[in-house]
């Protein structure tokens, strides 16, 4: 797909996003602003996937370890054929199965995350049985900064290597606000690829919004044969909507109104 259309389809999952938490009054909307150009990319340019069979057993699978931006990745589901867009008003709604964190119930999903710090253990797991049963299929895990904080994610790290995951595939959005601050402040993760390349990965660093950097790195895997492949994109939180870009607050508010159409026009989405 050429990037101009790319970002077409980026921008249309934001909006839904946006209507998403607005109707059900949830929240990480900024989460899942400043993944939509990864998750995009992946969804339309990269993954093997089928989207009329679920369960392909040759299917690329897909982690969102930040399970919190469900909202944006059941938007791409929906968009990429998973199931009937209209079911995206049900999100956060009593009886859906769309709920706040990603769940597996959901034709697309793989895993029910929000848990931090258990998607890339699952990811090693299933790029292990790969290996193991000789399938061609890829695991890509989106990983949060602030999970990071999470040690079992670096014993995930450790163990890839050891294995030679080179059909694993980890990507951080590095938008650099986490719950309660900036990373920064609260565990500061710099030197992030070189700690990923002491841990014997394949890494490259990126513009998270760079469409077109995003491609390239993403249609260039394995970075190096027999490593497990680390991209570090650099994203901003709540990207796409000026009000809520690089903001902490929108970790957890909810847009009002009059904020939804001014997301909506600054996406050009019509309100």
């Amino acid at each position: 797909m050429k990037i101009t259309e790319l970002s077409i389809v980026a921008n249309r999952i934001r909006a839904h996003a946006v209507r998403m938490v607005h109707r059900s009054r949830a929240s990480h909307l900024g989460s899942c602003l400043s993944m939509a150009d990864l998750v995009t990319c992946l969804y339309w340019d990269v993954m093997r996937i089928a989207p009329e069979d679920p369960s392909w057993p040759e299917r690329d699978r897909f982690i969102l370890s930040k399970g919190h931006g469900a909202a944006l990745l059941y938007a791409a589901l929906a968009e990429r054929g998973f199931f009937p867009p209209k079911e995206l008003a049900e999100y956060c709604q009593d009886g859906s199965r769309l709920t706040g964190h990603a769940t597996s119930g959901v034709p697309g999903v793989e895993l029910s995350s929000g848990s931090l710090g258990h998607g890339l253990p699952v990811g090693c797991g299933m790029a292990l049985a790969a290996k193991r049963d000789g399938l061609q299929f890829r695991t890509f895990v989106l990983l949060s900064d602030g999970e990071l904080d999470e040690g079992s994610n670096w014993e995930a790290i450790l163990f890839a290597p050891q294995h030679q995951l080179d059909n694993l595939i980890v990507i951080v959005d590095y938008n650099r606000i986490q719950s309660f601050g900036r990373t920064q402040d609260v565990l500061d993760l710099d030197p992030l690829a070189e700690k990923f390349r002491a841990f014997r990965w394949a890494v490259r660093e990126i513009d998270g919004h760079d469409l077109s950097q995003i491609t390239a790195a993403l249609h260039s895997l394995p970075l190096k044969e027999t490593h497990p492949s680390a991209i570090i994109a650099h994203t901003v939180k709540g990207k796409g909507v000026s009000l809520m870009e690089n903001q902490l607050a929108w970790h957890y508010k909810s847009p009002t109104t009059e904020q939804v159409d001014i997301a909506l026009r600054e996406l050009g989405v019509e309100p």
